[in-house]
């Protein structure tokens, strides 16, 4: 009981995961909740849809409008250290197939985002001030389109590791945004990307 007791008090310490899994969602709508919107210029469209492939069926949040860097925020998240994660499917886009994970995120211009690109192979970590995106580092990984991927980042003070399909794609250490901030999910240009079972935890 006593061994019960400190585990559960360390859980709670930590904070227990939340995973939004977009099933309860109405259809042709932005999640209520979340603040579907764009950095830069453009015309996102988030909007919830039905996909058989998805990881937790039947619902998944999809990108496919056109924009700068589209990104959806979950309003009532307000994470300093922990992780994000998400499931992800790119599904077309000529200038870009990117799909990723903001964190830290003051407002729709100011955060923290780590995306994999399926026309690239890659996955790259930046920072976005004042709607400016500036690249970090990068990994060279096969990245397939139409096919579902798992993304983390997890983030303690100044350290980050990026973390594609449980594989470790890089880290890197910056003190841009220290304080906590809305974690959500991000694409590029005209990447038409479905996501699904969104997760987030304190540490």
């Amino acid at each position: 009981m006593k061994t019960t007791t400190i585990l559960l008090g360390a859980l709670l310490a930590a904070g227990a995961a939340e995973t939004v899994n977009f099933d309860r969602a109405e259809v042709g709508k932005p999640p209520s909740g979340w603040t579907a919107t764009q950095t830069g210029t453009g015309q996102a469209k988030w909007a919830i849809v039905q996909d058989d492939t998805a990881p937790s069926k039947p619902n998944v949040l999809k990108q496919s409008g056109q924009a700068t860097y589209p990104v959806c925020l979950k309003d009532d998240t307000g994470l300093k250290d922990g992780f994000v994660e998400v499931k992800f499917k790119a599904l077309s886009g000529k200038e870009d197939q990117a799909g990723g994970v903001v964190w830290r995120a003051k407002d729709a211009s100011n955060y923290y985002v780590a995306r994999a690109n399926a026309l690239e192979n890659n996955v790259t970590i930046y920072h976005t001030i004042n709607g400016r995106r500036t690249e970090k580092k990068r990994a060279n990984m096969k990245v397939p389109s139409n096919q579902w991927h798992t993304f983390r980042v997890d983030f303690q003070g100044s350290h980050f590791t990026v973390t594609f399909n449980g594989q470790k794609a890089l880290d890197w250490d910056d003190e841009t945004f220290k304080d906590a901030g809305k974690v959500g999910v991000w694409t590029k240009a005209d990447s038409v990307t479905e996501f699904d079972d969104f997760m987030y935890a304190s540490k």
